[in-house]
């Protein structure tokens, strides 16, 4: 079976060295990439049935425009590195979706670019490399 590589992806440069650091590994290893993006969101179970609705509606269009401003894209530059490039397009919390998505398509590795945020939120909350270091199901390379 190849070497299966999930690259959490958001299109930011710490992304794009992570995307790059996972095409190289891919081709020495004869693997395959998966180009994921999570776009968190947040699960009210209060709202009225016309509010989730609306809510149902901004959803698929969040996707609409993930998918071309930021999957598609990033695809697009990989056409010809000879690589299988799948994307995977979900919401939910980052560092687990990511680690379900490893699970459904049976990678062995996730790759994410360091965002580096140093300010209080990421020391009180954690951040994406922090969580995925501790919980994820496969191997985390986290790229400076």
């Amino acid at each position: 079976m190849p070497h299966k590589i999930v690259v959490g992806y958001d299109g930011s440069d710490s992304a794009n060295a992570a995307l790059a650091f996972a095409t190289d590994l891919a081709k020495a290893q004869g693997g395959n990439i998966v180009v994921a993006h999570v776009l968190e969101w947040s699960p009210y179970s209060f709202l009225t049935p016309s509010e989730l609705e609306e809510r149902h509606k901004r959803r698929g269009e969040e996707l609409e425009r993930a998918e071309a401003a930021i999957l598609a894209p990033a695809v697009e530059r990989l056409k010809d590195s000879g690589l299988q490039i799948d994307t995977a397009l979900k919401y939910g919390n980052i560092a687990t979706t990511l680690g379900d998505i490893a699970n459904a398509c049976g990678a062995d590795q996730i790759v994410i670019g360091r965002n580096g945020e140093p300010g209080l939120s990421s020391r009180v909350f954690g951040s994406v490399a922090i969580s995925l270091a501790q919980a994820a199901p496969v191997p985390v390379t986290i790229v400076p």
